[in-house]
Protein backbone atom coordinates (compact mmCIF):
# COMPACT_ATOMS: atom_id res chain seq x y z
CA UNK A 1 0.00 0.00 0.00
CA UNK A 2 2.40 2.52 0.76
CA UNK A 3 4.75 2.71 -2.03
CA UNK A 4 2.22 4.78 -3.85
CA UNK A 5 3.01 7.79 -1.70
CA UNK A 6 5.07 9.45 -3.72
CA UNK A 7 7.35 12.57 -2.55
CA UNK A 8 5.88 15.67 -2.45
CA UNK A 9 7.85 18.19 -1.49
CA UNK A 10 10.00 20.54 -3.95
CA UNK A 11 8.43 19.95 -7.10
CA UNK A 12 7.40 23.08 -9.94
CA UNK A 13 4.46 23.19 -9.62
CA UNK A 14 3.74 22.36 -6.26
CA UNK A 15 1.76 18.85 -4.99
CA UNK A 16 -1.49 19.87 -5.37
CA UNK A 17 -4.38 19.51 -3.09
CA UNK A 18 -5.33 16.00 -4.45
CA UNK A 19 -1.64 15.24 -4.28
CA UNK A 20 -1.50 15.11 -0.81
CA UNK A 21 -5.10 13.73 -0.04
CA UNK A 22 -4.07 10.82 -2.06
CA UNK A 23 -0.97 10.27 0.08
CA UNK A 24 -2.49 10.86 3.73
CA UNK A 25 -5.51 7.95 2.09
CA UNK A 26 -2.57 5.60 1.24
CA UNK A 27 -0.89 6.21 4.76
CA UNK A 28 -4.08 5.83 6.98
CA UNK A 29 -4.43 2.91 5.22
CA UNK A 30 -1.26 1.38 6.11
CA UNK A 31 -1.42 2.50 9.12
CA UNK A 32 -5.19 0.95 9.88
CA UNK A 33 -4.88 -2.09 7.80
CA UNK A 34 -7.67 -1.75 5.85
CA UNK A 35 -8.42 -0.31 1.86
CA UNK A 36 -12.01 0.46 2.43
CA UNK A 37 -13.00 0.83 6.45
CA UNK A 38 -16.66 -0.57 7.90
CA UNK A 39 -19.27 1.44 7.82
CA UNK A 40 -18.44 1.55 11.56
CA UNK A 41 -15.41 2.74 10.91
CA UNK A 42 -15.93 5.28 8.00
CA UNK A 43 -16.32 8.11 9.68
CA UNK A 44 -13.08 8.11 12.07
CA UNK A 45 -11.20 6.79 8.89
CA UNK A 46 -12.29 10.22 7.17
CA UNK A 47 -11.30 12.01 9.95
CA UNK A 48 -7.78 11.28 9.99
CA UNK A 49 -7.33 11.26 6.11
CA UNK A 50 -8.50 15.06 6.53
CA UNK A 51 -6.47 15.65 9.27
CA UNK A 52 -3.08 14.30 8.03
CA UNK A 53 -3.62 15.73 4.78
CA UNK A 54 -4.31 19.38 6.28
CA UNK A 55 -0.64 18.49 8.71
CA UNK A 56 0.88 17.84 5.29
CA UNK A 57 -0.44 20.81 4.06
CA UNK A 58 1.41 22.77 6.65
CA UNK A 59 4.52 20.21 6.44
CA UNK A 60 5.53 21.10 2.74
CA UNK A 61 4.58 24.80 2.77
CA UNK A 62 6.79 24.88 6.11
CA UNK A 63 10.07 22.47 4.70
CA UNK A 64 13.28 24.33 3.77
CA UNK A 65 15.19 24.05 0.94
CA UNK A 66 18.38 25.18 -0.98
CA UNK A 67 17.97 23.06 -3.93
CA UNK A 68 16.30 24.18 -6.86
CA UNK A 69 12.97 22.76 -7.58
CA UNK A 70 12.66 19.12 -9.45
CA UNK A 71 10.95 18.36 -12.40
CA UNK A 72 7.60 16.77 -12.62
CA UNK A 73 8.13 15.33 -16.07
CA UNK A 74 11.85 14.69 -15.38
CA UNK A 75 11.14 12.55 -12.07
CA UNK A 76 8.50 10.67 -14.29
CA UNK A 77 11.14 9.65 -17.05
CA UNK A 78 13.19 8.52 -14.37
CA UNK A 79 11.00 6.33 -12.63
CA UNK A 80 9.75 4.75 -15.36
CA UNK A 81 13.09 4.07 -16.52
CA UNK A 82 13.86 2.65 -13.15
CA UNK A 83 10.52 0.61 -13.69
CA UNK A 84 11.52 -0.52 -17.31
CA UNK A 85 14.69 -1.62 -16.27
CA UNK A 86 13.63 -3.11 -13.26
CA UNK A 87 10.58 -5.14 -14.88
CA UNK A 88 11.49 -5.34 -18.14
CA UNK A 89 8.92 -3.61 -21.11
CA UNK A 90 5.59 -5.53 -22.20
CA UNK A 91 6.25 -7.16 -25.46
CA UNK A 92 4.70 -5.33 -28.40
Amino acid sequence: MCRNIKTLHNFDPPATDDEVHAAALQYVRKISGSTKPSKANEAVFERAVREIAHISRHLLEDLVTTAPPRDRDVEAARAKARAAKRFGTAAA
